[in-house]
């Protein structure tokens, strides 16, 4: 498939790819504000705003918007991340104009009514106190709140009560003033709809929305701080998690990154911590590695859940794997095994339609440009042995790994 990239006199770039062989059209706003962007006291101001978007614009109350595609099967959706907003929308071909003109419509016409607001906040208060009751969730944000102590990335997307409750009208305007800039804004198209159609759409709504100019004022590079913990909490196994800050989206070696991620234990079956510590000897149901990139910096992270029986067996178990990779390089057959593992995963997640539309949108709004999975394939067949046992040593030493535990209270002792 061939990408067609327009850039707008305003800023906004769009990427449009056409499959005539779906029945459907998966377009959306990628947008390089989230909650990094936010001060300290503004923590979980970028996910409220992503609630609120739907709440009301100068042509449409909240129950229009709501109502303007799944009145024609279609659907609308919205997430937060730490760097982006992402809006978007799915539908039948024939209604690419409706669904792109609502999410226009959302993105750069909300007025934020302060009833609709109100509601909002105790909606988040909600999802806030949900997380409490997930274990894995509240440790990770623990985690990464303990490697980043006092930075943006540190802290969790949805903000605490405390300051949710606090948020007023003034403050959502002045965010989106600050961040919802032009030139960090995407528009990502994907489905059976020709460019032709795509081009004029965009020329006629998107083109004459104002310039507007951003300088992610807000985002420095954070340091991170080893540290170990234990934490008693009403959990029946122990979940723990051990990790390092590592290489961000802007390092070239990123890809070796996901590479020895998903050698290690990455979502296959045959990851080594899938076999040698589960399959093995029983020890686990869940255990996982996970790379997360962000712009100028990633996080390496290994989550298990065990009996408190196997906990330090398990831990000794992963180090082990990690003291592996840094010692031993991969051989020929397994390096070869690995990429073609990657390349298959890749292949499929961008047959997911919505997925690989705002996979597209990312990728330009971070590199300002797409590459074919053509390239894709060259790019990941050029990863070498030693820039993965390099990245390794870079990243497991001892006195970087970072681990944090929560153990049920009953058996702390």
């Amino acid at each position: 498939m061939e990408f067609n990239i327009i850039r707008l006199d305003n800023g906004l770039r769009i990427v449009h790819v056409e499959d005539r062989n779906i029945l459907t059209v998966h377009c959306g706003f990628i947008i390089n504000a989230g909650s990094r962007d936010e001060s300290d006291k503004e923590s979980g101001l970028a996910h409220l705003i992503e609630h609120c978007l739907f709440k009301g614009t100068k042509r449409r109350k909240a129950f229009h918007i709501l109502t303007r595609l799944d009145s024609v099967g279609g659907e609308v959706n919205a997430y937060t991340t730490k760097e982006e907003t992402c809006i978007y929308a799915s539908a039948l071909k024939e209604h690419f104009d409706r669904a792109a003109e609502l999410l226009v419509d959302i993105t750069f016409s909300s007025v934020f009514p302060d009833k609709e607001i109100e509601k909002e906040k105790s909606v988040i208060v909600d999802e806030i106190n949900s997380y409490r009751d997930n274990p894995d969730e509240m440790l990770m944000d623990e985690f990464e709140e303990k490697l980043f102590p006092g930075h943006a990335l540190g802290r969790s997307i949805l903000g605490s009560e405390q300051l949710v409750n606090a948020f007023e009208r003034k403050d959502i305007l002045e965010f989106i003033q600050r961040n919802y800039a032009t030139d960090q804004i995407v528009f990502a198209c994907v489905g059976n709809v020709s460019f032709k159609k795509v081009e004029a759409f965009c020329k006629k709504i998107l083109e004459p929305i104002p310039v507007s100019r951003s300088d992610q004022h807000l985002r420095k590079t954070p340091s991170s701080d080893q540290f170990e913990g234990t934490k008693q909490t009403s959990v029946h196994q122990v979940h723990a998690m051990l990790g390092c800050q590592t290489i961000g989206l802007q390092d070239d070696r990123r890809r070796a990154m996901v590479l020895m991620n998903n050698v290690l234990g990455g979502p296959a079956l045959n990851s080594r911590l899938n076999l040698n510590i589960r399959e093995k000897y029983g020890y686990c149901y869940y255990i996982e590695s996970n790379y997360t990139p962000y712009s100028d910096c990633g996080i390496f992270q290994v989550y298990f859940g065990t009996d408190r029986r196997h906990q330090n067996r398990v831990t000794r178990l992963i180090q082990k794997e990690l003291t592996s990779l840094m010692d031993v390089k991969l051989t020929d057959r397994t390096l070869k095994s690995a990429k073609v593992q990657l390349l298959g995963q890749i292949a499929l997640a961008q047959e997911n339609r919505v997925n690989y539309m705002l996979s597209l949108g990312k990728t330009l709004l971070n590199f300002d440009r797409v590459d074919l999975f053509e390239e894709i394939v060259e790019d990941i067949e050029t990863i070498e042995a030693h820039e993965v046992q390099d990245l390794a040593q870079a990243s497991f030493r001892k006195d970087q790994i970072s681990y944090l535990s929560y153990i049920p209270t009953k058996l702390a002792n």
